[in-house]
């Protein structure tokens, strides 16, 4: 006989697994902000852009109705999936690919506005609270997209996911990037983008503590507040932007 296991019973069992083989060797990752810290924070800023969240929410709701959030399952820490909540930024009910470039044609005129402010993400801070992600960390992502026997998904994995990190912030214009590659945007991701993003990940996981922590806080609320026009990089690159000394190129083509 057959048995169907209840999405608890599957996360627990991809936990332990990803727990067993972390364990089996590599370097360790290393802790940031504390748990507290990540509360206390994550409330307070909710409490302060509530104003702007309803706004927003209005905002969608008249011009392209309901729902005004935007509900996605991801990968959290240990393999364990929770739903990520954002503005809506795309029409409702559209099918299509899961990664959205800048040239989308599900972004509404609104959702072009909230994805540039960044506005989309402060629901995300209702993540944190719960505990499924922190301040910063590795962006969760889709199930998908995640390979759980590949030794860097691993080391990730063993990581709370965050709202933001060096890779995010460097990345912070990816839809436009994205925008830009002549062919399967989905495959380029895979291919190239997801790789360098990953390495980008593990070099800031093995070095990071509480300060650095704070330091890509600060650097991504002065990003939001004045943003400026990001330069072009390398793949390679990406996978260094955790260290003090990467410099990104112009003129950087995608696909060669």
């Amino acid at each position: 006989m057959l048995f169907a296991l209840s999405n608890e019973s599957a996360n627990a069992m991809r936990s332990e697994a990803i727990r067993d083989e972390n364990l089996a060797g590599g370097s360790e990752i290393r802790k940031g902000l504390p748990r507290w810290a990540d509360v206390a924070i994550a409330f307070i800023g909710l409490v302060f852009t509530a104003p702007l969240i309803a706004l927003s929410g209005l905002a969608i709701a008249f011009s392209s109705g309901m729902p005004v959030l935007f509900r996605q399952r991801r990968v959290g820490q240990h393999g364990r999936e929770f739903e990520l909540y954002k503005l809506r930024t795309m029409k409702p009910s559209v099918s299509g690919p899961q990664i959205t470039s800048g040239n989308d044609a599900r972004i509404t005129g609104l959702g072009k506005f909230l994805r540039h402010t960044k506005l989309d993400e402060l629901p995300t801070l209702w993540n944190v609270l719960r505990g499924d992600m922190s301040l910063v960390g590795p962006r969760p992502e889709v199930p998908r997209f995640v390979n759980s026997t590949d030794p860097v998904w691993q080391k990730v994995l063993s990581a709370r996911p965050g709202i933001t990190d060096p890779v995010t912030l460097a990345l912070r214009s990816e839809g436009e990037l994205l925008a830009k590659i002549e062919g399967d945007t989905e495959q380029f991701y895979v291919r190239e983008l997801q790789p360098a993003k990953l390495k980008g990940y593990v070099a800031y996981l093995e070095e990071r503590n509480w300060r650095s922590d704070l330091q890509v806080l600060f650097r991504t609320i002065a990003a939001v507040v004045v943003p400026r026009q990001t330069s072009a990089f390398s793949m390679d690159e990406v996978g260094k932007v955790s260290q003090p000394q990467a410099r990104f190129q112009d003129g950087y083509k995608p696909l060669k």
